[in-house]
């Protein structure tokens, strides 16, 4: 290993010279094949961290998928149903635990993951690489490669692709510095760490939390640890299933990682599993079809002259009585967010997506607000008493 890395440009080509470097001793990762750049290396970085956090918190090898310093996914190992293998393309592979959080990971919202950079808690195995090998994606990290994995992931992008190792017991110093415009930020590390004891503060008349439940919402604090900020997360069956990053208002997160959970349980309407694809489509179009065909510019694929380049046969529309019906099904879902909710608006928005489990930072001064919205839709919710921001 080295203390520094040369890259080939910054966060853009005409930010040059740059390279990421150590100055007390040697860099903990190595690449092994490829040439990450800047932006690279800031998604596997926090990438990294994020899936480390997971596997230590639920015991379950863990996997990330991230876009410009933000999960796009985030998922454990947790078996998934044959309708979860079918809407994420992986009915036809063998399925080893890390790629089940993997295909979990980038099966949420595979707009988002395209060309994504990919972290894992454990030693990259066949049958990970093999998913890794299909997909679109700039590069991966982990603690290791078998011999298999890495001649697979080494064959991709034509020989360049982006494969870093990192050193799991790495820990860095507690004090964490960055520069902006020349003047020299420094703080403490965010080391908190997430456990049941999180959920002792529950105001709401419901008290409920499952075993799933707290799972799930410790998924959605790990996931909102290193999104930048403000955000909100959705989590079901051991998954973030919708992600809302940096947005400046917070019902605007609630918002739009609601609707992105709402397309990701849409996908397993019947209309949607049974569009008549063609063979030869191409993955990122296809995939770009399914979600115009469940918004509401679904013309823009069903019109003459469009749908004959996706499918067989012009499929029926999925009409929006069908699709408020079908979401009517979507249930015990948790949410986390970074910090409290300031108004009860978000737990209004939060219900219409399925949501029964909530963890938040709490402190507001509409807490009482907050507290009474929840109780009237029979959610559980817990003040943590942590804020998340990440910048």
């Amino acid at each position: 290993m080295a203390k520094e890395v040369i890259l080939k440009y910054g966060c853009n080509p005409n930010q040059n010279p740059a390279r990421i470097f150590m100055t007390d001793s040697d860099l903990p990762l190595e690449i092994l094949n490829g040439r990450p750049g800047y932006i690279n290396f800031l998604d596997a970085l926090n990438s990294w961290q994020l899936v480390k956090e997971l596997k230590e918190a639920t015991g379950l090898p863990s996997a990330a998928s991230f876009k410009h310093v933000s999960p796009a996914g985030a998922a454990v190992a947790v078996p998934m149903s044959e309708t979860l293998k079918k809407i994420y393309f992986v009915d036809d592979l063998k399925l080893s635990p890390l790629a089940t959080a993997y295909s979990r990971a980038r099966g949420a919202d595979r707009l988002s993951s395209y060309g994504d950079f990919i972290a894992l808690s454990d030693v990259c195995d066949e049958e990970t690489a093999l998913l890794i090998k299909r997909e679109v994606s700039d590069g991966v990290i982990a603690p290791g490669y078998t011999d298999k994995a890495l001649d697979i992931l080494k064959s991709k992008r034509r020989g360049t692709y982006n494969i870093i190792k990192i050193d799991p017991e790495y820990k860095p110093n507690p004090i964490e510095r960055k520069q902006v415009f020349g003047i020299t930020f420094e703080q403490l590390r965010n080391e908190v760490k997430f456990d049941d004891s999180i959920f002792e503060n529950i105001p709401t008349q419901n008290k409920n939390l499952t075993k799933e439940a707290k799972r799930d919402l410790i998924i959605s604090m790990i996931t909102l640890k290193y999104t930048q900020s403000n955000s909100v997360c959705y989590a079901k069956d051991g998954q973030a299933i919708g992600i809302g990053a940096g947005q400046q208002s917070r019902i605007h997160c609630t918002r739009l990682a609601g609707n992105k959970a709402d397309i990701w349980y849409l996908r397993q309407n019947p209309k949607v599993l049974n569009l008549p694809f063609k063979k030869d489509i191409r993955r990122p179009d296809r995939d770009n079809a399914i979600d115009v065909y469940i918004s509401e510019e679904h013309d823009d694929v069903l019109k003459d002259g469009a749908w004959e380049y996706y499918f067989t046969e012009k499929p029926e529309v999925f009409t929006k009585e069908e699709k408020i019906e079908w979401l009517k099904g979507l249930d015990n879902v948790a949410l986390g967010s970074d910090a409290f909710f300031p108004f009860g608006d978000n737990i209004e928005r939060a219900h219409k997506s399925g949501v029964k489990y909530i963890a938040q930072a709490g402190g507001s001064i509409r807490d009482d607000n907050v507290i009474e919205t929840c109780d009237k839709y029979d959610i559980a919710m817990a003040f943590t008493g942590i804020r998340l921001f990440h910048h």
